[in-house]
């Protein structure tokens, strides 16, 4: 079983903070391998004022950068002691791929899985889905930067 991470323990990896801090949860993360975490949709997402005021949907793009910060988790315990309190940059995305549209009241899990990770590069593959049903998917890269 891996390590779980309530919001607190997500701020301190992650220099994100609200309203971009996109995700509430770690549920698992095993380091080297996967991760799980989740977010939960509300009505009260500032971008819902206008995505769209009549038929809220979350952006297809935030999902993405959902993903990415979840990977980032995944990154940040897989990368080595020296690596701790560096930065961690979204370098690139491909087949990036939206299924269903997100509503408030969805639960978001993501899954995230290392494909190639380097001394300063992690390829990632990720998957975002909502009552089991795959939401959106994609490949990620990031990169360790210069210390926070």
């Amino acid at each position: 079983m891996g390590t779980s991470y309530d919001i607190q323990a997500i701020m301190e990896l992650l220099p994100h903070r609200y309203p971009f801090l996109l995700v509430d949860r770690i549920i698992e993360v095993i380091p080297g391998d996967k991760i799980f975490a989740l977010k939960n949709v509300t009505i009260n997402e500032p971008f819902f004022q206008g995505h769209f005021p009549d038929k809220p949907i979350m952006p297809g793009v935030l999902i993405i950068e959902a993903m990415a910060q979840v990977g980032g988790v995944l990154a940040y315990e897989t990368g080595s002691p020296e690596q701790r309190g560096k930065l961690i940059y979204f370098m690139a995305m491909d087949k990036v791929r939206f299924r269903k549209p997100v509503v408030p009241g969805d639960q978001i899990i993501f899954e995230a899985r290392i494909i190639k990770f380097r001394s300063k590069v992690a390829k990632m593959s990720g998957r975002a889905l909502v009552d089991n049903q795959l939401v959106a998917e994609a490949e990620l890269m990031a990169s360790f930067g210069e210390n926070a």
